[in-house]
């Protein structure tokens, strides 16, 4: 009997966890997608203040439910350089209280004996939410029904849980095994690692709270757990930042010597305490004594007061901890790797929070665009110096580019896949695989001209003063346009575009004039057919260079077209 027992408890915490995670993504994916623009806006002013940062991180968490969202948005625009690591760690600071709210929620769902209880009422919004999501056309109100729908599921998987905890409080045996566990470290080390397998510090706390509520085990031990739930958590930082900058793995860096400290300091003020009270006293009784009779708000209090506490004690401490991580990670270990083709700005893990990875991935198409026309500038100087100097660093941009031109589009087919996406994203992301060919082809004309230099170095001969005085005005429209067109790209502006549309016949217009003169140089024998033909084939492949650009520029007519809708 107490062998089917427990393995039904077994069975029925298994789908209350499966059934709560789904409800945390579920939940968290759509308010994160009903807030992204308001998220952005708001991490934006983070550098004001430390106690704004902290405010900001509590309050992005508390929106979207999720701190491993927060803290992977916040490693994001840290390796975007969008943030500063001080800005980042005051808002991981802030996540770490705003991920509170969730333990506070479940406490109140789990009131009510008797009548209809507060989880049961709960629990009914996944019923609305559903039928939003069925019968309502509009993206706003299946939004909506989204996050009704996680909210109501998050009471069905801790009903679940909570159900298991009953029956494994029925049986003596698993009650005198967890009563065994009074080790705070070991606790702390079972909280750890169990968050650290299932990624989300928000389980472990609702099946700490369960267990507390039902008897399982007592407040002091779910205290120890829910400790140590806040190391594991730190797992989700330190995978978004594996594949990251420097500064984004000192990020995450921070966030595991934050939670770490917290956690030590309360061990230790918890073991003195004890050692200098009278009887003995704990953190369980002090909370017992404040909030009587409620033994889920206790524990969830404590949660909250947990991490108040830390954010307090560590927020003055915060341009030392950053100058450590900076001393641990230094800027000399990445030296090698930037050699490395590799993604600057986005990863697998930004794929969390999809408004904030369509961001990041276009960043990373500008940081193309930088790459494309630097190497046809590099390409210009040595074609008319015939100085090659450069041609190490041009060959190592263009491999880079290869590599962005296949990368990039992989990683834009993965995000237009995720959910909560806005439809503007969609229609940017479809834009994009244009966009990251025209960088790429850009590319590939400048390495042309790299070719046209190497053969007339070969031959001996260079170019006339009139030709390198027409390259130069040449070189000067195109990096004219370059910069309307990033702008138009940037800013989705129209009147930049319309300049940048001027500037390319102004191009057209001087690419024939080039080629106009160099017949006339032709004839009179200033210079030789086997460079004329090299002057020609420049010329070409900066008008169409000139027209990639125009191509990246009109891309956002589509964007603007959708607006106007």
């Amino acid at each position: 009997m107490a062998t089917s027992a427990i393995l039904s408890a077994l069975l029925s915490l298994l789908a209350g966890i499966g059934i709560f995670l789904i409800a945390c993504q579920m939940m968290s994916s759509n308010l994160e997608s009903a807030s992204s623009e308001k998220l952005k806006q708001l991490f934006s002013k983070a550098s004001k203040s430390k106690l704004l940062g902290v405010g900001i991180g509590t309050l992005g968490t508390a929106a979207i439910q999720s701190s491993g969202a927060t803290t992977v948005m916040t490693i994001g625009f840290v390796n975007a350089g969008i943030i500063s690591l001080t800005q980042a760690a005051t808002i991981i600071y802030g996540a770490n209280i705003g991920t509170t709210v969730t333990a506070q929620i479940v406490a109140l769902g789990m009131f009510g004996s008797g009548g209809v209880s507060t989880s049961v009422i709960f629990s009914a919004f996944a019923g609305i939410g559903a039928l939003l999501m069925l019968f309502c056309k509009k993206s706003s109100w299946k939004t909506a029904g989204g996050i009704l729908t996680g909210f109501g599921m998050l009471f069905v998987g801790l009903s679940l849980m909570s159900g298991s905890m009953s029956e494994f409080a029925a049986l003596d045996g698993v009650k005198t095994f967890l009563a065994s566990i009074g080790n705070p470290i070991l606790l702390v080390l079972l909280g750890a690692i169990f968050t650290a397998i299932i990624q989300s510090s928000s389980v472990m706390t609702s099946i700490a709270l369960a267990m507390v509520v039902t008897g399982l085990i007592k407040l002091d031990q779910g205290i120890f757990l829910t400790m140590g739930s806040n190391i594991g958590s730190c797992v989700v930082a330190i995978l978004a930042s594996i594949t990251s900058s420097k500064n984004a793995k000192r990020t995450a860096l921070i966030h595991l010597i934050f939670n770490c400290s917290g956690v030590v300091f309360f061990m230790i003020a918890g073991w003195l305490l004890g050692l200098f009270s009278a009887h003995r006293i704990t953190y369980g009784n002090l909370f017992e004594t404040m909030f009587p009779g409620a033994p889920q708000t206790q524990l969830a209090m404590f949660h909250t007061f947990f991490n108040v506490i830390t954010v307090i004690l560590i927020l003055p401490l915060t341009n030392a901890l950053v100058k450590l991580v900076t001393t641990l990670i230094p800027d000399s270990q990445e030296s090698s790797e930037e050699d490395v083709p590799h993604l600057h700005y986005v990863n697998v893990n930004m794929l969390k929070t999809p408004p904030l990875a369509v961001e990041l991935t276009k960043k990373e198409i500008l940081r193309m665009a930088s790459l494309a026309i630097d190497n046809f500038n590099r390409a210009l100087r040595i074609i008319t110096t015939m100085e090659f100097s450069e041609k190490e660093q041009f060959q190592k941009t263009e491999k880079e580019l290869n590599f962005l031109n296949s990368a990039l589009v992989n990683y834009v087919v993965m995000l237009s896949e995720c959910k909560g996406i806005s439809e503007h994203d969609h229609i940017y992301l479809a834009t994009t695989y244009r966009t990251i060919r025209d960088l790429e082809r850009i590319g590939d004309y400048a390495e042309n001209i790299l070719e046209y230099s190497e053969a007339m170095a070969k031959d001996g001969q260079g170019f006339s003063e009139d030709a390198l005085e027409e390259i130069g005005r040449m070189q000067a429209l195109v990096s004219e346009l370059y910069n309307l067109a990033i702008e138009a790209y940037t800013e989705e502006n129209l009147n930049a575009l319309d300049q940048a549309n001027a500037v390319e016949e102004r191009i057209d217009d001087c690419t024939k004039e080039m080629e106009d003169n160099h017949i006339k140089r032709l004839s009179k024998g200033v210079c030789s057919p086997e460079v004329g033909a090299q002057y020609l084939s420049l010329s070409s492949n900066a008008e169409r260079i000139a027209d990639h650009l125009i191509n990246v520029a009109k891309s956002i007519r589509s964007l603007k077209a959708q607006a106007a809708a």
